[in-house]
């Protein structure tokens, strides 16, 4: 199961009142497990960058001023997303404005079912608890201390690595992307499995500890809970 963990900063909070995407960064997984691919775009929003927003990421207009328009990535970022699981905390917000930029292009907006929400996820689970991302790192004890500003793929990585603990950890079924068997290289998508042992493993009582064993039990009476599982 392919996933991205995402996250995007912007000029303010309604793309309706011509606010933009400025940074878009998303970490992959697979199976849960980070697969080493990333996606970072920095993007000039055709207009200024007002200061309430560039005192949140830092992201200027004469940083801004040679990046790409949303249009010239828009193709290579629905390329990268695919049908994969977006992994977002406040979906809503991120899902409204990339689709709003790719409605401005005319193309297809990405379903509301492709992202799944980590703050709702800890809204269920901790009912009550702050559920912003710096305070799901401190439950969880992951290091933010490089957050200084919001950034689109440092926020992601963080994110990812708390969304790996919302859902059980970072192996939540144990299964590894390996291979079923044999000794060929590893298939992506497949779910390691012990096999069977060719035969069982000797005992590893010795016969004079297994007699002293049943003497013990002998002693415990009709009743003993190790007589009705002999």
């Amino acid at each position: 199961m392919r996933e991205l963990v995402l996250d995007t900063e912007t000029t303010g909070f309604e793309p309706d009142d011509g606010d933009r995407i400025v940074e878009i960064g998303a970490v992959e997984l697979f199976n849960h497990v980070p697969t080493g691919r990333t996606y970072h775009q920095y993007i000039n929003p055709e207009r200024s960058m007002p200061a309430s927003a560039f005192e949140v990421h830092g992201l200027g207009d004469e940083f801004l001023a040679d990046k790409p328009v949303f249009k010239v990535i828009a193709q290579e970022f629905i390329d990268f997303v695919g049908d994969a699981k977006l992994i977002i905390h406040n979906a809503a917000f991120d899902m409204k404005f990339l689709n709003a930029e790719l409605r401005w292009l005319g193309m297809q907006d990405l379903p509301m079912d492709q992202a799944v929400d980590t703050l709702a996820i800890a809204r269920r689970k901790f009912p009550g608890s702050p559920a912003s991302l710096d305070a799901l790192c401190r439950r969880f004890g992951v290091d933010n201390t490089a957050r200084e500003k919001h950034g689109a793929l440092l926020d992601s990585e963080i994110l990812a690595e708390v969304y790996l603990e919302l859902i059980g950890g970072r192996q939540p079924d144990f299964g590894l992307s390996v291979q079923a068997s044999g000794d060929g290289p590893a298939t992506a998508g497949q779910v390691w499995r012990a096999p069977p042992r060719p035969a069982a493993l000797p005992p590893r009582l010795s016969e004079a500890e297994q007699a002293a064993h049943e003497a013990f039990v002998a002693t415990l009476g009709d009743d003993a809970v190790w007589k009705k599982f002999s």
